[in-house]
């Protein structure tokens, strides 16, 4: 929404009213469906990369599969292959959800198609390391958690 308010100030409910008359309801939800299969696909793969990378780490250095470091490492991994594969669908989310006022595409493959036609295929991991160094973090924080939350509650590790 910060395109169709764009060189003056103007309160929150005028920006929404605005937007709303000119996009309707829909205009609100615009990527949305770049949005979930996003969210699909972030998980499976963090959640999938985790456990193979854990057998991994522990097959490689002996660790046990609780050890902290195995689950560090394991995170780590799945963070860099989260953003392997989400990547191309933030980018498509984004561009989708900056059309502002106009509607340059007309869904989640056009625009894929036309990033890919207009910017080549490899734009859509642009910003791939800045990507990287929230989702690493991100995904350790939260898989060393649940791993401590298990062993408290007398859980099998992932």
């Amino acid at each position: 929404m910060a395109q169709t308010n764009s060189g003056k100030s103007e309160s929150l409910g005028k920006t929404l009213s605005e937007f709303y008359s000119k996009n309707g309801l829909g205009g609100f939800y615009r990527g949305i469906e770049a949005n979930v299969m996003r969210a699909c696909v972030l998980n499976a793969t963090k959640m999938g990369v985790y456990d193979i990378a854990k057998g991994v780490v522990t097959s490689n250095t002996g660790w046990e599969r609780k050890d902290p470091r195995t689950t560090f490492c394991s995170a780590m991994i799945s963070g860099f292959a989260m953003t392997i594969t989400v990547s191309p669908f933030d980018r498509v989310r984004t561009a989708l959800m900056n059309q502002g006022n106009q509607k340059l595409y007309s869904g989640f493959v056009d625009c894929a198609a036309q990033l890919a036609k207009n910017d080549g295929p490899l734009s859509f991991w642009r910003g791939f390391i800045p990507m990287w160094a929230r989702f690493a973090p991100t995904a350790t924080i939260q898989l060393v958690t649940i791993e401590a939350l298990y062993g408290a509650f007398g859980l099998k590790s992932i």
